[in-house]
């Protein structure tokens, strides 16, 4: 399984065999439950996380509601990034929807990775840089999309995310009741565009 991990840094950066040893040394392997929070909103966060396999779902709690904001699958890594940057308490949570499997980069061991390897300062940039470009989309998603219009491109972009994640998660991720998302699915079904 680090072979993904690998392949996706290797994208970015070129690493010989005891770089390799190096970064295999520096990171942990996690086995999340289905449902488990497993880093919470007021906690200062200390690490980065690949997900190896499985689907985690970033939220954030309103007013007592869950406010689902994104959803990560294999290959993508997952950083709270402020908290992680500026030791500020976080204001996200991150919840294993399905059975994961991830690798943890914990900072100190990662500052010590880079005291090794200094190019691999990829794995915060490109950790935090997916944080920007996704919490771009979202702001862009509300702010120039329906909710229809966003079902109907998660569906043509992320269509298997709606066989694994919950109904109620995919409608407050579209900003929707789980009655209104039903209501959209019939009408795109009834257009031909599902």
């Amino acid at each position: 399984m680090i072979q993904r991990l690998i392949d996706t840094i290797q994208e970015y950066v070129e690493l010989n065999q005891q770089e390799l040893l190096w970064l295999e040394e520096s990171i942990d392997k996690r086995y999340l439950k289905k449902g488990e929070v497993f880093f919470s909103e007021g906690k200062i966060s200390t690490e980065i996380y690949y997900v190896v396999q499985g689907c985690i779902r970033l939220f954030y709690n309103v007013n007592g509601d869950e406010k689902t904001a994104f959803f990560y699958t294999d290959g993508q890594f997952i950083c709270a990034g402020e908290s992680y940057t500026f030791g500020v308490p976080a204001v996200e949570n991150y919840q294993a929807i399905e059975a994961a499997e991830i690798f943890v980069f914990e900072k100190k061991k990662t500052e010590e990775l880079l005291n090794r390897v200094p190019k691999m300062e990829i794995i915060a940039r490109v950790a935090t840089e997916n944080e920007l470009i996704t919490s771009q989309k979202i702001i862009a998603s509300f702010v120039t999309q329906s909710a229809e219009q966003r079902y109907v491109h998660l569906l043509s972009k992320q269509g298997a995310l709606l066989q694994r994640v919950p109904q109620q998660y995919i409608a407050s991720y579209l900003g929707v009741s789980p009655e209104t998302l039903s209501r959209i699915k019939a009408r795109v079904a009834r257009k031909g565009l599902s």
